[in-house]
């Protein structure tokens, strides 16, 4: 009986799937392209030398957060959602990689934040309704516009689901994992053997893997690391290696909201599955009053360290492929 339900639940949703594909030859379906990247994107982009050389697939995090909303899935072309994607996801996250390649950003209908905590199949359904867009736009962009370059996954929460998901579909054991150079997955827990042949990067210069952290306070959100996190996959994303600490002196840079970069701001701590930060300096200790965690800077907290390490994996990778 509960294989009929998995099987029925399946084909559920390869049916609806089927019926509301996405066309992801429609320009109007991305958020970034290289020929169509939004001023706050190109504003970051300084150093060209290497978007030639590669590119990054972005996938941004659940921005459908408001507890009122009944839908599952958010619409397509809901024109507030698509304005939060580029001035927020875009501007504060995605950025971080915008010198490292030619950047790739889809729209898709992602999944309400709650599909991670309800009871029953409703929420695994929405996130599966959600991939299914991943797929169909990544599936677009390797047959029209990746020509064989080394790519750069990149996203953060949800985004970092997905990543998941088309790892396992698309490279690994399979030709894509030699373009390969690197997955930034953090905001999820991950498994330290999550993949069989795609290792968990320990070494800053290392390509080929996958990187994951998830940011706490000092005094940590016991039951979200209890529940998600502890024992998972984690990396130091000042030292890009295993170190237990990386000092205030270290961390090269928090960009925030005001668009200004602010570096040595805290201390970083590796834990079992996590890390934690110190209190950052000034203007920013009411961060540590006012939140309970860290999960929504993942990535502009350490912003200007994945900004100088993408860059070094890329040339690494590079490297590598000439020898």
């Amino acid at each position: 009986m509960k294989l009929l339900f998995t099987l029925l639940l399946i084909c559920s949703i390869n049916e609806m799937i089927a019926q509301e594909r996405v066309d992801y030859s429609q320009q109007e379906n991305w958020a970034v392209l290289p020929w169509h990247t939004p001023e706050n994107l190109l504003s970051q982009m300084h150093d060209t030398s290497l978007l030639a050389k590669a590119d990054v697939f972005y996938i941004y995090p659940t921005l459908m957060l408001d507890q009122k909303d009944k839908r599952w899935n958010m619409p397509m072309m809901e024109q507030e959602h698509m304005n939060d994607v580029l001035n927020s996801a875009v501007q504060y996250q995605a950025s971080a990689w915008a010198e490292a390649g030619r950047m790739y950003v889809p729209y898709y209908r992602q999944a309400h934040i709650r599909s991670y905590y309800t009871t029953g199949n409703r929420g695994e359904q929405a996130l599966m309704f959600a991939y299914a867009d991943i797929k169909a736009s990544f599936e677009y962009y390797l047959e029209h516009y990746n020509h064989g370059r080394p790519i750069i996954l990149a996203g953060h929460s949800q985004g970092s689901t997905h990543l998941y998901l088309l790892i396992k579909d698309f490279f690994e054991g399979k030709e894509l994992q030699k373009q390969l150079i690197a997955a930034y997955m953090p905001g999820i827990g991950f498994e330290k053997e999550v993949f069989k042949d795609i290792p968990l990067m320990t070494r800053p210069e290392q390509t080929g893997g996958f990187v994951a952290w998830n940011t706490f306070k000092k005094k940590i959100d016991k039951e979200s690391y209890n529940k998600w996190y502890k024992g998972k996959a984690v990396v130091n994303p000042v030292t890009w290696d295993l170190s237990p600490i990386a000092l205030k002196k270290d961390h090269l840079g928090f960009y925030f909201s005001n668009g200004k970069l602010y570096p040595h701001m805290f201390d970083t701590h590796l834990i079992d599955g996590g890390i934690w930060i110190s209190t950052p300096k000034w203007p920013f200790q009411l961060m540590s009053l006012t939140m309970k965690n860290y999960h929504i800077g993942d990535i502009n907290l350490f912003w200007e360290d994945i900004r100088i390490n993408v860059k070094l994996r890329v040339e690494s990778y590079l490297k590598l492929e000439t020898k």
